[in-house]
């Protein structure tokens, strides 16, 4: 093989070893900001919405509210924003039912905000700054799973906010090697693409 036909092949090679490099970095990073417990004062915290079953929060989602609600008892935000719409065949969306579940656990229902129109985590995201309005480079304490907390830091700071990480260590997907390990691997696509594209 010449040297001129070798080319094409070693850059190739290359690439693709950059890529594979990338990808791995992307990992590495989504289990890092997912140990991460930056929990401190914030103008709001953001809880992302995850399944409801009949108007009660799934596991996964009930974690999330709990944590929520820990965080609201120490007084670290004036205001709490949670998200998710209504998926096909459902009766109520995932926003109102996480709702009422802090209403019943010591959170005032009038310092609850709620998006029920995101169905994915960039509508949800820019649904809560749209709530925070004109405020410039708002403090958000952002709570859903160990895995999700890395995109959720880059669309966030797209979006023109401060986060701050606070993931909830009692998800069931935490407790399942497996699933958690299929949750990462499809963070380590998503994450870029939000670092790349951004909300939209």
């Amino acid at each position: 093989m010449s040297a001129r036909s070798s080319l094409p092949a070693r850059l190739f090679s290359t690439l693709a070893i950059l890529v594979i490099v990338v990808w791995a970095s992307f990992v590495v990073a989504i289990i890092d900001a997912g140990n991460q417990d930056d929990a401190k004062a914030a103008d709001a915290i953001i809880v992302l919405g995850a399944a409801q079953y009949e108007g009660r929060p799934s596991p996964v989602l009930k974690a999330r509210l709990d944590h929520a609600a820990e965080l609201w008892g120490r007084g670290l935000a004036p205001r709490m924003i949670v998200t998710g719409g209504r998926g096909v065949g459902d009766t109520t969306s995932e926003a109102a039912v996480s709702r009422r579940y802090l209403a019943q656990h010591g959170v005032p229902e009038a310092r609850i905000l709620m998006d029920t129109s995101g169905l994915t985590t960039s509508q949800s995201m820019m649904a809560a700054r749209n709530f925070l309005g004109a405020e410039s480079r708002p403090t958000v304490l952002i709570v859903s799973d160990p895995f999700h907390m890395l995109r959720l830091s880059i669309l966030a700071r797209r979006l023109q906010m401060i986060p701050l990480l606070s993931p909830t260590r009692t998800s069931p997907i935490s407790s399942r090697p497996g699933q958690r390990l299929r949750y990462v691997l499809a963070e380590s696509i998503k994450a870029p693409y939000a670092l790349v594209i951004g909300a939209n």
